[in-house]
């Protein structure tokens, strides 16, 4: 088998690895400095860039990806523990540097990045060509050392041996060696029905460290000298500084400047509650004459009008207008409108930037590298390879650390420029910064139309589509965007997998928008799978046909759709009545199903709604494709994880906007669902010996329709608006 990484260095990596191993503290930081110095005269052996096997018969996984919770660390060890043949208590993880020469993401081309679920199914090959590279090599050297042929080695949990001569030897004994090997030009890899740790139960990597607290996220970063900066933003979009008077902030203890910089001012303090206390005393003045002012409620109407008429055609196939017209048919139609979202991840956003002698030095939860070494490098007038990125562990991110537009970090690096000084600066927003600084799941509204025959057959279908463009504006927009429609705004309705002989998409991309969207997470698939899914069960009610026979029949040349659906409906027990409620309790039972990230997903949702219209999930039954599953009980992590995400959005999420101010601030005003209100969840995992696909994001998608499909079941009430309302359920 050829071997994509036979010309990459063996050598040479230490380097920029050992850079990652500044601490959080000067006593970590002079440990991990004399680690690393030891480490580097043991003569490490190090195959490809993403593994490490010192003398000390460590296995260390250099993962180019960021690990924000989502069990990235623990799966792409477990890709190279498996072909290595390591044990799976001596490998351990580091996250790699920014360097998109070695550390590519080979879903988005010459660029660094985690995002759109592509973590390992972009490292599948990458990392099992890697473990056994390196499993060849100290095979080859163990075999020269004892005088016997290769083929007459065996290896497993780190410890190879040779039968016949009773000899054995671990990796680090063989380290050195097995450097000196020449990097085989092929490699044989495992047959799947020999994995002893794919498809298996391993402990994640990250989970001891985050309970005892030992962990790193940028929170925890606390370098010599460094100061802590707090930025007052103005609170309208397009707001500028008009003045501002520090008297009061700088007369705090502990503030040490305040500067105005591009997107408001700035107090540096020495810690975060004093740098906190000094913006508080500003007073400021912001210059709102190119603000953006209008309400949520005037952007709904905007987008309302403009779904009246034709927008560019996303897909079309057939002649929906002429079927839609046609006589002899009956006419369904319905309208959704869905609200900003913000991400609220649990550590809002934060970054860590030093000037050194000749370029930057950053500590971040690190999710877009190249993207924002590029920034950080044409800011500072330095080349690329002398802004150095440390990627630290992020508290969550669902897409707000991948921002396109690199705000939080340019914000850290405007502070430092501008003041001129060599301390690090920690930049922190708090959690009400992160909730009004925009970056949302943008706000969309949605039309659709179709047609059915005598026989309730779908004979058309006519999906408009309004709302702003991720891409447009983002260095991805090339690609992104093809003859005026993002893709982005229309996956999921573009890509419909449903058997309709006459179908048309359409997009509509408001101008003169100013408020900043960003991919939340599974991007569009968050309201194209809601409108889809819930008016294809009123499409089933109005024919008079059972919802998950109609899509199986819609199906037939979607075999990994179905396969999903069928597993989710019979663990669910379609079919069967549910218990009854208490008195005035209405019950349902709903289902939907749909691809994102080249996975599949169905989900059966039951609920319980009360006769005041409040709304209890009940349960979650879950099936999932998403290829080979390395880590099994990561996927149904992600799976239970993006139920609860998921309920949040339909339960409470919504960002709106007063004479463009964002009402909401903290999880007082955008609460995350409680845990009283967590279903059962249930998940069931196809079998499969496909490439392993994405999981962080399409376990989300199904969720709000399956719920507003057994809302619908149980009060005959089609729920078109995000969040739900109980006062329009009330029995």
């Amino acid at each position: 088998m050829n071997n994509p990484i036979q010309n990459l260095s063996r050598r040479g990596f230490l380097q920029g690895a050992a850079g990652l191993t500044l601490g959080l503290s000067l006593p970590a930081f002079a440990a991990k400095a004399g680690a690393a110095a030891a480490q580097a005269a043991a003569a490490p052996f190090e195959p490809t860039p993403f593994l490490r096997i010192g003398a000390d018969n460590s296995v260390t996984v250099l993962s180019k990806h960021l690990e924000m919770g989502q069990g990235t660390y623990t799966g792409l060890a477990t890709i190279v523990a498996e072909e290595l043949d390591a044990a799976w208590a001596q490998v351990k993880v580091e996250g790699a540097p920014a360097d998109a020469k070695r550390f590519n993401n080979l879903a988005f081309g010459p660029m660094q990045g985690t995002g759109g679920s592509t973590a390992m199914a972009n490292s599948w090959d990458q990392l099992r060509q890697t473990g056994a590279t390196a499993r060849a090599m100290l095979v080859s050297a163990a075999a020269k050392r004892w005088n016997v042929p290769a083929a007459e080695i065996t290896v497993r949990d780190g410890v190879l041996s040779h039968a016949a001569s009773k000899r054995q030897a671990t990796f680090g004994e063989l380290a050195e060696a097995a450097a000196a090997e020449a990097v085989p030009a092929s490699v044989s890899l495992k047959d799947p029905k020999d994995f002893r740790l794919i498809g298996k139960r391993a402990p994640r990597k990250d989970s001891f460290a985050k309970t005892n607290g030992s962990a790193q996220f940028t929170q925890d970063v606390h370098l010599p000298g460094m100061l802590v900066a707090v930025v007052a933003h103005s609170p309208r979009f397009g707001g500028k500084l008009k003045s501002f008077d520090a008297r009061k902030a700088k007369a705090i203890k502990g503030v040490v400047d305040v500067v105005a910089i591009p997107t408001g001012v700035a107090v540096l303090a020495t810690d975060t509650w004093t740098a906190k206390k000094g913006r508080d005393a500003l007073s400021v003045e912001w210059d709102d004459s190119a603000a953006f002012r209008m309400g949520s409620a005037e952007m709904q109407a905007l987008y309302q009008a403009l779904a009246q008429n034709p927008g560019l055609v996303a897909r079309n196939e057939g002649d929906a207008p002429a079927a839609l017209a046609a006589a002899g048919t009956r006419t369904i139609k319905a309208s959704y409108d869905f609200p900003y979202l913000a991400h609220a991840a649990m550590e809002p956003m934060n970054c860590v930037i030093q000037r050194t002698a000749d370029g930057l030095e950053v500590w971040n939860g690190e999710q877009f590298q190249t993207v924002d070494q590029g920034t950080l490098a044409a800011m500072f007038g330095l080349p690329a390879d002398k802004v150095t990125i440390h990627m630290l562990y992020a508290g969550g991110s669902f897409g707000r650390r991948a921002s396109t537009q690199v705000d939080y970090i340019r914000e850290a690096a405007s502070i430092v420029k501008t003041t001129g000084t060599r301390a690090p600066v920690k930049l922190v927003w708090m959690r009400e910064d992160d909730t009004k600084a925009g970056y949302y799941r943008p706000m969309f509204h949605h039309t659709i139309e179709a047609t059915l025959d005598a026989a309730g057959n779908i004979q058309a279908w006519r999906h408009r589509l309004v709302g702003q463009s991720i891409a447009k504006g983002s260095p991805f927009e090339a690609f992104m965007i093809k003859d005026g429609v993002d893709g982005l705004s229309v996956e999921g309705a573009a890509s419909l997998p449903y058997a309709i002989p006459n179908l048309q998409v359409e997009l509509h991309t408001p101008a003169d928008i100013p408020v900043p969207v960003l991919w939340w997470r599974s991007v569009g698939s968050t309201h194209t799978a809601y409108s889809t899914e819930t008016f294809l069960d009123r499409l089933a009610a109005e024919g008079k046909q059972d919802p998950v026979a109609l899509r199986l029949k819609l199906l037939e040349k979607h075999p990994r759709h179905a396969a999903v659906l069928r597993l989710a409906a019979d663990k669910a027990g379609w079919g069967t009545p549910l218990a009854k409620g208490k008195p005035g309790e209405r019950r349902g039972r709903g289902v939907a199903v749909h691809e994102s990230f080249h996975s599949f997903v169905a989900q059966v949702a039951e609920v319980t709604v009360a006769a005041d219209g409040s709304i209890k999930v009940d349960r979650i039954v879950a099936a999932v494709d998403c290829g080979m599953a390395i880590n099994p009980d990561n996927v149904r992590a992600q799976v239970e994880g993006s139920v609860g995400f998921a309920l949040s959005a339909a339960l409470h999420g919504e960002i709106t906007l007063k004479d463009g101010v964002v009402e909401q601030g903290n999880f007082g005003e955008y609460a995350p669902i409680r845990i009283n209100e967590m279903p059962k969840v249930e998940v069931h995992i196809i079998a499969s010996a496909e490439k392993p696909t994405g999981i962080g994001e399409p376990g989300v998608p199904p969720v709000a329709p399956a719920v507003a499909n057994a809302i619908a079941a149980a009060t005959g009430k089609w729920v078109t608006r995000m969040p739900f309302r109980s006062d329009a359920l009330k029995a």
